[in-house]
């Protein structure tokens, strides 16, 4: 996810840790990053979206939420989703698309940082994209990388066929 950021020229490039967070700092030593630890993790997944949105400077006029565990996710596809973004043609959220099914990473125009900051318990910002589909894009792909995640390392074997 870190990588695919960076590839893609993110800045600032925000790592919200939880679970793990020394080995997860450990693994992205030296890499370009920010981090900020979020000690409520166990309290779902809208805690670390808070943290990350709270963590970006205000010069910031949007956000790719990427998940940590899509690893198919490349700096090509967080670049298709930069490049359709948009707010003056209504394009303020851009979210990646196959066969029909929206996936992983969403882009956010800021004006719905604080919204995102509003979520409660264990939910992303899903729920907001039904409520603003107005200026709501999708960027359809030829691949389903952006629906798939591993939740286990057997799971990442069989994705990326190397050892986890």
């Amino acid at each position: 996810a870190v990588e695919a950021a960076l590839s893609a020229r993110c800045s600032p490039v925000v790592v919200v840790t939880g679970h793990m967070r020394e080995q997860v700092e450990a693994a992205l030593a030296g890499l370009p990053v920010r981090f900020v630890h979020n000690p409520a993790h166990g309290d779902g997944l809208s805690t670390s979206l808070r943290a990350g949105i709270g963590a970006l400077p205000q010069s910031v006029e949007a956000a790719v939420v990427c998940l940590g565990d899509m690893p198919r996710v490349t700096g090509r596809l967080v670049s298709a989703l930069i490049g359709a973004f948009n707010p003056t043609e209504g394009r303020s959220i851009v979210v990646p698309t196959h066969a029909g099914k929206r996936g992983n990473p969403v882009l956010w125009g800021r004006e719905f940082f604080a919204e995102m900051r509003e979520l409660a318990g264990d939910v992303g910002a899903k729920g907001l994209i039904g409520r603003h589909d107005d200026v709501l894009a999708e960027v359809e792909l030829a691949d389903d990388a952006s629906l798939v995640d591993v939740d286990t390392p057997e799971a990442l074997r069989a994705v990326t066929g190397a050892a986890a």
